[in-house]
């Protein structure tokens, strides 16, 4: 079954601003360039439940997608992804007890589950332990039967710029997306 809106790979780039996180979703060109913006997301800083919206343009004239926390104070409680009509599409939440030495988070949608962490134990705890800025971030998602989701990587470099990979047909763009958000935004990126 492929989802009603399948991507295969697109990438993620951030831009910190003073009072929200902001994300450019973008196509990727054959050539491997960045290709159309598919979605523009942003998040309050400081805010005490945590929402992304996710817009169809950069005047955010129309939100297309986004997550939200269930509850307000409960990190592992997790994240709803709804549609443009506060529809269901998916669901993610950070493991809190696998993620002390290497972030770890679920992710469902219709049809599928799966985990996903860090590829890297050294980069996780040198994360965590030192303050090397621009270090590269890796994960790996396999769905419960251990077939790739979807990975997200980010490169050594100033700025925030992931490449999202989705080989798994039944992974929506839009669950993707705010997981990929949603990994940087809960690392405190």
């Amino acid at each position: 079954m492929t989802a009603a809106m399948y991507l295969p790979q697109f990438l993620v780039k951030q831009k910190i601003t003073l009072m929200v996180n902001r994300y450019e979703v973008l196509a990727v060109n054959p050539d491997g360039s960045p290709g159309q913006l598919m979605a523009l997301a942003e998040q309050k800083r400081m805010a005490f439940k945590e929402q992304v919206t996710f817009y169809a343009d950069a005047a955010k004239t129309r939100p297309v997608f986004g997550f939200k926390a269930r509850k307000v104070m409960d990190m592992g409680s997790g994240y709803d992804i709804v549609d443009e009509f506060g529809q269901p599409l998916g669901f993610f939440r950070k493991d809190f007890g696998a993620s002390l030495l290497r972030s770890t988070f679920h992710v469902e949608g219709p049809g599928f589950a799966g985990s996903g962490q860090e590829r890297s134990m050294f980069v996780a705890l040198l994360r965590r332990f030192t303050d090397v800025p621009f270090l590269p971030i890796h994960f790996d998602f396999l769905s419960t039967e251990g077939t790739p989701l979807l990975s997200s990587t980010r490169k050594a470099s100033i700025g925030d710029r992931y490449t999202v990979t989705v080989p798994d047909e039944r992974v929506d763009f839009r669950v993707a997306a705010a997981l990929a958000v949603g990994l940087d935004a809960l690392m405190a990126r």
